[in-house]
C-alpha cells in the first residue's frame, strides 16, 4: 500500500495512491483505518512531505564508502542526529539554493523509515514490526556553511533542503533494494540500499533505550554518495520497490522576503 499527503484547496489531506489517482482519506493511516472521502488524478496532485514527524531523526556516516571518502572512522555503535521539520518539502517542489551561498551545494539520496507505533526499550524484532513503511529523502547540504558553522543549523536545515516523498510504501523489503541518484536524467550514483554499517532497526533499538519514538517519527538512513547540483537541474532519487522522488533546483530570487 502507498500512502501520501496532498494539498487539496490549500489543506493537507492524507491519500492512498492507486494506479491513476489518489484516494483521499478521512484521516491519517497512522491513527487507525481512515475511510475514502474522494479522489483526484495523480497527474494533478500537489504532493506534500509524506508526514510531518514529531521527531526528525537523521543518521550520518552509515555507509562504508561514504566513511572512507570522508576519511572518518567506522562508528562503533549507532548514533543519531536531528533535522528541522521546517526544511521538509514535497515531491515536485523546488529545492532552493539560497542567495549568496558559495561553494558546493549537494544532494544525498537516503532511505527513510516511518515509525508506526510508540516504542520504548525496544527489541530488534519489535523495531522491525514497528516500521509503518518506507519513503525517500534527499539530504540537500550546503558544504561551505557546514564547515563554517558549529552546528548544521543552516547547512542541512534551510528551507527546502529536505525533500521527502512521494509516498510511504508499506509493502517492500527496503534493505534489498537499489538506490539511484540522477541529475537531469544522468546517473550520478547507484548503490545497494541495505549496504549499511547499522540498519534502521539497530538505530531504533538504540534510540529507544533513551527516547520514546512515536508514530510519524522519521529516521533518515544516510547515503553512500553525494552529487553537486545547481539551479536549473532536476534531481531524481529512485529506490527500487518504493518509487522516485523528483525535485527541480532553482536559485533564490531575493535575500529578504516581507512577512
Amino acid at each position: 500500500m502507498r500512502y501520501t499527503r496532498v494539498s487539496v484547496g490549500g489543506r493537507a489531506v492524507w491519500g492512498r495512491v492507486a494506479e491513476a489517482d489518489v484516494e483521499l482519506l478521512s484521516g491519517s493511516p497512522l491513527d487507525g483505518r481512515p475511510t475514502v472521502i474522494g479522489s483526484l488524478p495523480l497527474a494533478t496532485a500537489t504532493w506534500l512531505p509524506v508526514v510531518v514527524p514529531p521527531v526528525f531523526y537523521a543518521v550520518g556516516m552509515n555507509y562504508r564508502r561514504h566513511i572512507e571518502h570522508a576519511g572518518a572512522e567506522v562508528p562503533a555503535r549507532p548514533e543519531v542526529g536531528y533535522r528541522a521539520n521546517s526544511a521538509l518539502t514535497g515531491h515536485g517542489s523546488p529545492i532552493v539554493r539560497p542567495a549568496g551561498l558559495e561553494g558546493r551545494f549537494e544532494a544525498e539520496p537516503e532511505l527513510v523509515a516511518v515509525i508506526g507505533r510508540t516504542l520504548r526499550h525496544t527489541t530488534y524484532k519489535e523495531a522491525q514490526d514497528a516500521v509503518f513503511g518506507w519513503t525517500i529523502g534527499n539530504d540537500v547540504s550546503a558544504r561551505t556553511w557546514q564547515h563554517q558553522d558549529r552546528t548544521f543549523w543552516r547547512s542541512k536545515n534551510s528551507d527546502s533542503f529536505k525533500p521527502m516523498g512521494p509516498w510511504i510504501e508499506t509493502d517492500v523489503d527496503a534493505l534489498a533494494q537499489t538506490t539511484t541518484l540522477r541529475v537531469n536524467g544522468e546517473v550520478r550514483a547507484a548503490f545497494p540500499t541495505g549496504d549499511m554499517v547499522f540498519d534502521p532497526f539497530d538505530f531504533i533499538v538504540e534510540i529507544t533505550k533513551h527516547i520514546t519514538m512515536r508514530p510519524g517519527d522519521v529516521l533518515w538512513m544516510g547515503a553512500v554518495s553525494t552529487c553537486r547540483i545547481e539551479p536549473g537541474d532536476t534531481v531524481d532519487i529512485e529506490i527500487s520497490g518504493i518509487g522516485v522522488l523528483s525535485n527541480p533546483v532553482q536559485g533564490e530570487t531575493t535575500e529578504r522576503q516581507q512577512p
